[in-house]
């Protein structure tokens, strides 16, 4: 699915009001205008990157759709010193929590003379008193390395919570800023909870900073985390091929995380050219007949003597049957590589040809592990962006980047779709040439 806009669509992010302090910061960007490497905050970035995208809105510049840009500003809404601020982190484990952490306490503290960081436990749950999770003061010191360490120092739940009850105990706390770490259902979270406050009055901002491992929330480029998590993933599909070359009939089958969108599986295959085939949920297949995936398995190793698998845990939910949902309302999907595990071993042998199946799942292990050093870096940037949007007083946003700028999402836009591989993109297509697996298997 392509992430477009119609004309029209409000980009426009929320304030709290005026702007009347200097920043601490003013004297880093004095004098700097637009350039390749920089946008100066009264400019916008554009949401469209082609010559011909931009010809079809057939509009004038000033209304062409555009990105408020990120970065410091040179007023800000609270005066330095005085914010007091709250962290929490929400949803599944991803890497580069702890890393984005560190990365917002470290630039409040010690550019905009934030004294500590209330850190609320167990996701939203900690800001429910009634759930008894008493809150953690976050400090440079506290946070000194724990960009080390894999999860999240403040805990993490899934669920919603009420936001009357959320946005009561940020006035308890006297909390001015809530920075919000979490995916879309967390992003949702933040937006009722921005609404309350804007409804009471408040001056409280909401800032969002989109994570998910996935790499399905729109708008922004990639989520933190997740070239970290392809990364481990491909070692598991490098396994595969190493176990699959080494034994007659040999099939690796690597399963990964991927519910609705494909892009850990897309990637972590390309990383190394190993994989012989990539299912995922945005491109439909067949496994029984002559040109379905079971029959263009057989034929792949019976040529090449092995093959290497890599199925996203939300492709071919079609072929099976699921029920329920999880504490966050997402559907419950069935085990897709155990069902794929099973009709490849039962074809083979009705076929009567040798297989030795190893079915590998790295499930977990690719949300757990620390942020590799590109993740690091990226975490650290969106924490400083997400900090700069916040004293200046916005709300009701996400952090991101697109086209290698910093930018402020509206959460109501960032939450509106889910990113997802498209079936005639790029990525799409450099898959079908690493793999050599059929346009269509049907």
């Amino acid at each position: 699915m392509t992430t477009t806009v119609a004309l029209g669509t409000d980009l426009k992010v929320s304030n709290l009001g005026e702007c009347r302090f200097d920043s601490p910061l003013a004297k880093y960007i004095g004098g700097r205008r637009t350039n390749e490497h920089y946008v100066d905050e009264d400019d916008r970035v554009l949401f469209d990157d082609t010559i011909s995208l931009v010809r079809e809105r057939a509009v004038p510049v000033d209304r062409l759709p555009s990105f408020e840009p990120g970065g410091p500003r040179r007023q800000v809404f609270f005066a330095p010193g005085t914010a007091r601020v709250g962290v929490v982190t929400c949803g599944g484990l991803c890497p580069g929590l702890n890393d984005v952490i560190r990365g917002l306490v470290l630039e409040l503290c010690t550019h905009y003379g934030v004294g500590e960081v209330t850190g609320f436990r167990y996701g939203y749950a900690g800001l429910v008193p009634g759930n008894g999770h008493r809150v953690t003061r976050l400090t440079p010191d506290k946070v000194d390395k724990i960009n080390e360490q894999g999860g999240t120092i403040l805990g993490t739940s899934r669920g919603a919570q009420d936001p009357e009850v959320m946005a009561d105990t940020l006035v308890e706390h006297g909390i001015d800023i809530l920075f919000v770490i979490g995916g879309d259902g967390s992003m949702r979270g933040a937006a009722g909870i921005a609404q309350v406050l804007t409804r009471r009055g408040l001056p409280i901002g909401v800032i969002g900073i989109p994570k998910t491992i996935d790499n399905d929330i729109p708008y922004i480029g990639q989520s933190f985390g997740f070239q970290t998590s392809f990364t481990v993933a491909a070692q598991s599909i490098q396994a595969a091929r190493v176990e699959a070359q080494s034994a007659i009939g040999g099939v690796g089958l690597v399963r990964v995380m991927g519910r609705h969108s494909g892009f850990i599986a897309c990637y972590a295959a390309l990383a190394n050219h190993d994989a012989d085939f990539v299912l995922i949920p945005e491109v439909p297949f067949a496994l029984d007949g002559d040109g379905g995936f079971l029959a263009c398995l057989r034929r792949r190793v019976t040529d090449r003597g092995s093959a290497v698998v890599v199925v996203a845990e939300g492709a071919g939910q079609e072929l099976l049957t699921s029920s329920g949902s999880d504490a966050s309302g997402n559907a419950a999907l069935a085990d897709v590589g155990v069902f794929m595990k099973e009709r490849i071993t039962s074809d083979f042998e009705a076929a009567g040809q040798p297989l030795t199946l190893k079915y590998i799942d790295p499930g977990y292990a690719i949300r757990s592990v620390p942020a590799q050093a590109s993740d690091s870096v990226y975490c650290v940037r969106l924490a400083q962006a997400a900090v700069h949007a916040a004293m200046a007083g916005r709300t009701d946003m996400v952090v991101g980047r697109r086209h290698n700028r910093f930018i402020h999402v509206p959460i109501s836009l960032a939450v509106s779709m889910r990113n997802r591989v498209a079936p005639d993109g790029d990525l799409w297509l450099s898959i079908l040439e690493s793999t050599a697996q059929p346009f269509e298997m049907r």
